[in-house]
């Protein structure tokens, strides 16, 4: 949901870093709310090749056009919707083995398109999460992708001060959300809180490719 107002509001060259800033906080503030039901084999396999792969990813998109950068992350959006549902049909369930292999490209993919949240939903989803081990594990898993994603940045130059200060005060509100968020997931069932993720994809990655085809 952010991702979108961020691009329009600073363009995608400013709303990357910031994202990654506010994205760590916010991850950070989901595990806090659901510790318990983290699944720490799981997120250690997946950070474990993701986090390397996220990093060579952000090289990859410091070289990016802005356009081509909204367009990506528009696309990955839409995407990531069909291979849910594909991943569901066929009831797979993904050990943690799967996981450490889809870190390599997803992780490079999450360099680039920013927002782990949507592009690792549906991998976690067919993992067997839902509901609060899915947030409070996907979470713990791209923390790590997304401080190497940081690291990359700063070492680069794309974190000034004030990129830096921007995505601490995003991040600061997004770790609220995710407390006050706890009781209405909890009430939701699995299939429900499913779709939400879904819609929430769509409209973000519609947004993005009007963004990239009607944007100056």
């Amino acid at each position: 949901m952010l991702m979108p107002v961020l691009v329009l509001a600073f363009g995608p060259v400013e709303a990357v870093p910031i994202m990654t800033i506010a994205a760590i906080l916010a991850n950070l503030g989901r595990i806090l709310a659901w510790w318990r039901e983290v699944d720490w084999r799981a997120c250690a396999a997946y950070a474990a090749t993701g986090a390397p792969c996220a990093a060579l990813g952000a090289l990859t998109l410091l070289a990016l056009p802005a356009r081509i950068i909204e367009a990506a992350l528009g696309a990955f959006f839409l995407a990531m919707v069909p291979v849910r549902r594909a991943l569901a049909a066929r009831a797979l369930a993904l050990r943690p083995a799967h996981l450490a292999g889809a870190g390599v490209p997803i992780g490079y993919l999450t360099g680039i398109a920013v927002s782990t949240g949507p592009i690792t939903a549906p991998l976690f989803l067919a993992a067997g999460l839902a509901k609060g081990a899915f947030l409070g594990t996907e979470a713990a898993a791209t923390l790590a992708v997304y401080l190497a994603k940081a690291a990359v940045f700063r070492g680069f130059g794309a974190l000034p001060l004030d990129i830096l200060l921007k995505g601490l005060a995003t991040g600061s509100t997004l770790t609220a959300g995710a407390f006050l968020a706890r009781r209405f997931v909890i009430r939701m069932s699995a299939e429900r809180f499913r779709r939400v993720m879904e819609a929430l994809m769509l409209v973000s990655g519609t947004v993005l490719l009007a963004a990239a085809a009607f944007g100056e």
